[in-house]
């Protein structure tokens, strides 16, 4: 028998965020306007978990710049091969970037750049697992579940990319 999955939306300085989990650990960290939404089943229940309570309180410290990196029992559903890509995220440092390239190779899968590609894309547990930090060879800041000003944000707080100027006229 599967157990319950309790949800909660949060805000976040990227917008309202759906995060849910259960004892198993976090299963999901969904943006406002996801390109690949996760399916609501009957076990789904919004309420109060710790792992959720740890998951809020965590992402706040993030986002205000006291942390790097998250301390948080995880429980990502996917295939093999997606499971083995996102446990590669974790790897990626705060304030660094590699390429799908790179992320291939380091799953000894070099020719497997594409479907890193579509795994990363289906990372259900984004921020927490960086999939953000994973951009193209050539630099540029391909796509991303939460948008590219999203993508952009993120890495502007872990200091990727130089923070915005504001003109006033």
């Amino acid at each position: 028998m599967q157990s319950k999955v309790l949800y909660r939306h949060i805000e976040s300085p990227v917008g309202v965020l759906l995060i849910a989990g259960n004892d198993a650990g976090l299963r999901l960290i969904e943006f406002q306007s996801p390109r690949h939404p996760t399916p609501r089943t009957e076990d789904w229940q919004e309420g109060d978990h710790a792992v959720l309570r740890d998951t809020q309180q965590q992402l706040g410290e993030y986002f205000a710049g006291r942390r790097r990196g998250f301390d948080l029992p995880l429980a990502p559903q996917g295939t093999e091969f997606q499971l083995q890509v996102w446990r590669e995220l974790a790897n990626i440092p705060f304030g660094g970037t590699i390429s799908y390239a790179e992320l291939a190779l380091r799953l000894d899968k070099p020719t497997a750049t594409r479907a890193v590609g579509a795994a990363n894309g289906r990372n259900p547990i984004p921020i927490v697992l960086p999939c953000h930090r994973v951009i193209g060879t050539d630099g540029s800041l391909t796509g991303f579940g939460g948008g590219l000003p999203t993508k952009q944000f993120l890495l502007r707080l872990e200091g990727v990319l130089p923070r915005q100027v504001e003109l006033f006229a």
